[in-house]
């Protein structure tokens, strides 16, 4: 855990091409025997899938920055100038970061990996290859990244209708929050930034929702209410911030990429992903209707399940949740 940190702090903090693949290296071999850690057909399957993906990426990256120092003399990763090097080096932090139509590693792998596992390659492995997107920004070119974000949007959403594994769906909802914030980096990086650090904000309560409520399948969310009714009410505002809706978190960064979108006059690709946030919505909902809005069948006739207390702190998560739900009021303070 300490090399995948080590990893991405020293993609983020260098100015050197080959220091930024080195991290980026030293991250994706910190995380392989993390993955594989369960003794498992399927964990060996997310391992070699992921490691096959990210190895594919990083030699591209380091294709796409040597054939730009060769033509420019220069390892600095701001003077990205080459347009080959600009696209191959696109592609290549797409599939890392499993953007459409690059996607199809991170629902298999997520599937295979323990909550706590799949929650560090939903957030923390995301933070080096948009902080090299973030770097190079001025020099890439906004179509095949527009194109891109179009298409995860897209995809995040009409991959997830049909799942019924939770772990599968938030891959599916990480796939469309990517195609958002790709849509925008060219254009505003700033509310990028802001969109992956709400992005973060709101999985990682998610998935320790899941963790603490055993939910692997959505039909283990409809017995939630007999263990933890608070904590299954808050799942739902939190499901509901994820979808985008207006008085929660979760629309402020559609609401700011949307205005940004229409202010560059790209308003039919606006459209488009305002259209595409429907679709996750809806298994937004399936979600929230299946563990809040309805009671399953039950024979017993006390209410609530007999339990041990929790066995891990639920205060990350709850303050989580909170900011995840009533930030929306700060936005002016964030845009500034």
């Amino acid at each position: 855990l300490s090399s995948v940190a080590m990893g991405t702090i020293i993609t983020m903090s260098s100015f050197h091409w080959l220091m930024a693949w080195i991290g980026l290296e030293l991250n994706t071999l910190a995380i392989i025997p993390i993955i594989a850690k369960q003794h498992h057909p399927r964990a060996t399957e997310a391992t070699t899938k992921y490691f096959l993906t990210q190895a594919a990426a990083s030699a591209m990256i380091l294709f796409s920055s040597t054939t730009n120092a060769w033509f420019t003399g220069t390892w600095d990763i701001s003077q990205l100038t080459n347009p080959m090097s600009c696209t191959t080096l696109t592609l290549a932090l797409s599939m890392k970061l499993g953007l459409a139509p690059l996607h199809f590693w991170l629902p298999e792998v997520l599937q295979g990996t323990p909550m706590k596992t799949a929650l560090i390659i939903a957030t923390w492995q995301k933070l080096a290859p948009i902080t090299l997107l973030y770097l190079t920004h001025n020099s890439i070119n906004p179509t095949p990244l527009l194109i891109m974000g179009l298409l995860s949007t897209l995809t995040g959403g009409w991959g997830g209708l049909n799942q019924t594994q939770t772990r599968k769906i938030l891959a599916f909802s990480s796939i469309a929050h990517l195609g958002w914030m790709a849509s925008i980096i060219t254009l505003n990086p700033n509310i990028m930034l802001l969109n992956l650090t709400i992005y973060i904000i709101m999985t990682t309560p998610m998935f320790m929702l899941l963790k603490f409520t055993m939910s692997n399948t959505i039909k283990d969310l409809t017995t939630t209410w007999t263990t933890t009714p608070q904590t299954t009410a808050l799942m739902m505002l939190l499901l509901m911030s994820l979808g985008g809706l207006p008085p929660l978190t979760g629309f402020m960064p559609k609401w700011l990429i949307l205005q940004e979108l229409t202010t560059h006059n790209l308003t039919t690709m606006a459209t488009i992903m305002a259209m595409s946030a429907l679709l996750s919505l809806f298994f937004y909902l399936r979600l929230s209707y299946i563990s809040a809005l309805t009671m399953h069948p039950t024979t017993t006739k006390t209410p609530n399940k007999w339990r041990f207390q929790p066995n891990y702190s639920t205060t990350p998560f709850m303050t989580l949740s909170i900011v995840s739900i009533f930030l929306l009021p700060m936005t002016p303070m964030l845009c500034t």
